[in-house]
């Protein structure tokens, strides 16, 4: 639920009236979205929506409004208690990304005195004041529900959480034992004085705000000790019960200031400015640009002070003076502070409290029938072109048994692959480092600017060069988002490329618990799109025509306005219309408006969105026939597909791009149209999705949700479906 979650970078507002990036990188075939006859929005169609001055919502609001529904998730007592504990952890991971990007990015914009309106209407100012305000509330009710609530409910299934006071003299001499000999070890005290300069206070760090006195001069001083990370953010002390670290750390501070008089002990964390800003010279220079850029994130502004309610005022006010942080960056709570910790306790070995254990299941198509031996991938794609759903079909038979089958093939002559973010254990890794080691062409695009996984990627990048792998970083100015694999085999008949697309990284972890779609394909078409998509990665091809890719910058956002007016233009010609669409996010003005045009000529849009959404939905005579629907649970949904009736027939694209700026603009994504009858499996997913029954979030025009407590769970019932395949 968390974090590719949640951030993009500033830009600027897209309309109707702005014409398509010219980068030279891609085109989409001519007779993709062909309507006869076409439709084309006059100035007085376009006036209509322009009218509705108001017709976007903040994102930055809209993004709050989802972290509260994660937020409610918590507070549901229908879920299993451990769950509720881990939407609890995720709220507050979320919420720090929030600070560390967004926040951190308004801020800049009002240093540097850019007071451009957002399509909201609103200026940086007004959207951080009301940040700010709704961040308050949402903090302090996190806390409540984690004080009155969980807790309570957890120390009922005898899991206690407790503070020093609360424990037994037997459990505080254990911590007394781990304290002398593991952590006083690690701590570091750092006074300040005039001959000690206020210390580097890191971002997210957990730090104690401690007052000592000398007894012999009376005077006191201020030190701060940091929290060490390496330990367990709660201390078990036997039996299911656990103390946070700094109550162990606190109790003990007299044995980090010998002679000295303990007289007070507050908790403090700080968030700064952790968006890189990296100059992209020329390609060779990226990697050590990027590496001296994560040193300087380190050193970022402040931008939020969360500190204990019970903090003395000298204290707070010496602590906002030091960091330099305004009274309204001050976020005063009731402990414990960094509930991200909380992830420990929703890992505990209780399945009793949590959901039930589900295994996904080999996809049907590439399941062994009789021989307990694996499929051979690539005959079963000859066969059928294979659409996987994640985590439902499993990510380690399908995409990655592609993979190591194909590093292990004597007849497969390259691999060519994308990665953005994958897991410090790969196997995809592993795959083909093996592939460049038995003698195959192996080319890989490593995006080295993922967010907040730069140095996993930078270390993964030196490891494929070292095994002889040729890597390349992309396009400058872009980040390579599309979700690709391609691997070229030897075959009897000739030459044939398999195709791997999907909507979500490479990453076997993160496969468990995101939903994704991926296309496993041996189309010819599609092969070659992707052939020529990787040559301009790699090399300098600039003139690739795609028939069965959008790929941005170029051809995503006019694909899909073009889509969407072929949409206008059957159901104005009596044909079936209907749109519907699945994203994480939906910011760009452009694509809105145009949704906006058809829901005026009466076409039924329905919209599946995790997260931010820009849009209005049921305004009256701007966008009556739209819905939008939330679907939040078990599983993170991430996938992204783009469904159009067609006029009676369906076309199905899926792939990397989100509705946003960042993706449409400064992103490589891809999508692909799915081939054959494969546009029927999406339609029976999203028939699903939108069904009145379904238990989903429904978004008001004011830009409220409200959940809709149905009686059919769309995750559940995809997993029963998996489970009836033994």
């Amino acid at each position: 639920m968390t974090s590719e979650p949640a951030t993009a970078s500033t830009g600027t507002s897209r309309t109707l009236d702005d014409g398509p990036l010219d980068t030279g990188l891609t085109a989409i075939g001519g007779d993709t979205f062909d309507v006869d006859p076409p439709y084309v929005p006059d100035a007085d169609e376009l006036a209509a929506v322009q009218a509705f001055e108001d017709r976007f919502a903040d994102r930055e609001i809209s993004w709050l409004k989802f972290n509260e529904r994660v937020l409610i998730l918590a507070e549901d007592p229908d879920l299993p208690l451990l769950e509720r504990v881990r939407f609890l952890a995720i709220f507050a991971s979320n919420l720090d990304e929030f600070f560390m990007v967004r926040v951190a990015g308004l801020r800049r914009r009002i240093a540097a005195g850019v007071a451009v309106r957002a399509a909201s209407g609103h200026l940086p100012r007004e959207v951080l004041a009301a940040i700010l305000t709704r961040t308050k509330e949402l903090m302090e009710r996190h806390a409540r529900v984690f004080r009155e609530e969980i807790v309570p409910a957890l120390r009922a299934e005898e899991i206690e959480l407790v503070r020093w006071d609360d424990l037994a003299r037997e459990e505080q001499k254990h911590c007394k034992r781990l304290f002398k000999d593991r952590v006083f070890p690690v701590l570091t005290p750092l006074a300040v004085d005039p001959a000690h300069p206020f210390p580097y206070i890191s971002g997210l760090s957990l730090n104690l705000a401690v007052l000592v006195r000398n007894p012999q001069s009376g005077k006191e001083h201020f030190a701060r000790v940091k929290v060490p990370p390496i330990f367990e953010r709660f201390v078990s002390v036997g039996n299911q019960r656990f103390v946070p670290l700094e109550d162990v750390i606190g109790v003990h501070l007299h044995r980090l200031f010998p002679g000295m008089e303990v007289l007070q002990v507050h908790t403090f964390r700080v968030t700064r400015n952790e968006d890189l800003e990296v100059e992209e010279d020329d390609a060779e220079n990226l990697l050590a640009a990027l590496e001296k850029e994560l040193l300087r994130r380190r050193f970022g502004p402040p931008v939020r002070l969360e500190v204990e309610e019970s903090i003395d005022p000298r204290v707070l006010k010496l602590l906002i003076s030091e960091l330099e942080v305004d009274a309204d960056e001050v976020f005063r709570l009731q402990g414990p502070l960094d509930l991200t910790g909380l992830n420990d306790i929703a890992d505990l070995d209780r399945g009793d409290l949590k959901y039930p254990t589900f295994v996904p299941k080999t996809h049907h198509l590439l399941a062994p029938v009789e021989s307990a031996s694996p499929v051979d991938v690539f005959k079963a794609v000859r066969r059928q072109d294979v659409l996987l759903h994640h985590p439902y079909d499993s990510f380690a038979t399908s995409v990655q048994r592609f993979l190591e089958q194909a590093a292990a093939d004597p007849h497969v002559l390259a691999i060519k692959q994308t990665l953005y973010r994958t897991s410090g254990d790969s196997p995809i890794i592993d795959a083909l480092v093996d592939a460049a080691q038995s003698g195959k062409q192996v080319l890989v695009i490593v995006e080295i600017k993922a967010r907040f996984d730069e140095s996993n990627n930078i270390r993964w990048a030196r490891k494929l060069e070292h095994a002889g792998c040729h890597v390349v970083y992309g396009l400058l100015g872009l980040k390579t988002h599309c979700k690709l694999s391609m691997v070229v085999r030897d075959e009897p008949e000739g030459i044939r490329r398999y195709t791997h697309i999907g909507t979500g990284n490479y990453n076997p972890k993160t496969a468990r618990l995101y939903e994704d779609l991926g296309l496993l394909t041996a189309d010819e078409a599609i092969g070659l799109d992707v052939a020529h998509l990787f040559n301009n990665l790699s090399g300098f091809s600039r003139k690739a025509t795609y028939d069965e890719l959008l790929v941005a910058p170029d051809s995503v956002r006019d694909g899909l306005v073009t889509a969407i007016h072929g949409e206008i233009a059957h159901h104005l010609a009596g044909r079936p219309a209907r749109i519907r669409i699945k994203v994480n996010s939906i910011v760009d003005e452009a694509l809105i408006d145009t949704l906006y045009l058809a829901s005026q000529a009466g076409v039924p849009v329905d919209l599946w969105v995790r997260g931010i959404c820009a849009l209005r939905p049921g305004v009256p005579g701007l966008s009556e026939t739209i819905r939008v629907h939330s679907v939040l649970g078990r599983f993170l949904e991430h996938s992204r597909i783009f469904w159009f009736e067609g006029g009676g027939e369906p076309q199905a694209w899926i792939g990397s791009a989100d509705l946003m700026h960042r993706n449409l603009d400064r992103r490589v994504e891809a999508l692909v149209r799915l081939p054959g009858d494969l546009p029927l499996e999406i339609a029976d997913l999203l028939d699903l999705a939108f069904a009145e029954d379904t238990d989903a979030w429904h978004l008001a025009p004011d830009g409220d949700w409200s959940r809709h407590v149905g009686s059919t769970h769309l995750q559940q019932i995809l997993i029963d479906q998996r489970n009836r395949r033994r």
